[in-house]
C-alpha cells in the first residue's frame, strides 16, 4: 500500500495495526546480557500487558533478586504465589530470601512446600537436594 492510500485510509486497515513487541523474550535475552535493569524494564512491560503472567512474576522476582533488591523480590514472588500457591519455583526463591531477611520461620514453611510439589526435570533434583538439606539444617537448629 502506498504513502497516500495510507495517509488517507484507503487500502486494507489491518496493515496499520501496532505490532505487540514480545517483552518476556525481550526481558529473558536482556538477562542473559547481564542487563537487569533494562530486562527489568522489559518485564514491567510485559505485566502491564498479562499482569497475571507466572512466568513474569518469577522472573521479575529472580531479576530484583540478582540486583540485590530482596524486598522487591519477595512481593513479586509474593504476588506469583497468591495467583498459583502451588508454584515450586517461587516457593524456593521466597524460601531463601526469607532466610536472608532473618524469618526462619517463613523460610522453613516455603521450603517445605517447594518439597511437597518439587519440579520436575533434569536440573531438579539439584535443587531439590539444596531445599532438603536446607531444611534439615533448619529444623535440627530449631529444636536444638
Amino acid at each position: 500500500m502506498g504513502f497516500w492510500s495510507r495517509l488517507f485510509g484507503r487500502g486494507r486497515s489491518n496493515e496499520l495495526k501496532p505490532q505487540r513487541l514480545d517483552y518476556l523474550n525481550e526481558a529473558l535475552a536482556l538477562e542473559r546480557q547481564g542487563d537487569y535493569e533494562a530486562a527489568l524494564t522489559s518485564y514491567r512491560l510485559a505485566l502491564r500487558d498479562h499482569p497475571r503472567d507466572l512466568r513474569v512474576l518469577q522472573n521479575m522476582a529472580i531479576a530484583f533478586t540478582k540486583t540485590n533488591r530482596h524486598d522487591e523480590a519477595i512481593r513479586y514472588y509474593r504476588r506469583a504465589l497468591e495467583i498459583d500457591g502451588t508454584l515450586a519455583g517461587a516457593h524456593y526463591g521466597l524460601a531463601f530470601l526469607l532466610l536472608r531477611r532473618g524469618d526462619r520461620e517463613g523460610a522453613i514453611r516455603h521450603l517445605r512446600a517447594f518439597l511437597e510439589r518439587p519440579p520436575k526435570g533434569p536440573d531438579a533434583s539439584r535443587w531439590i537436594e539444596h531445599a532438603k538439606a536446607s531444611l534439615a539444617q533448619l529444623t535440627s537448629e530449631e529444636s536444638s
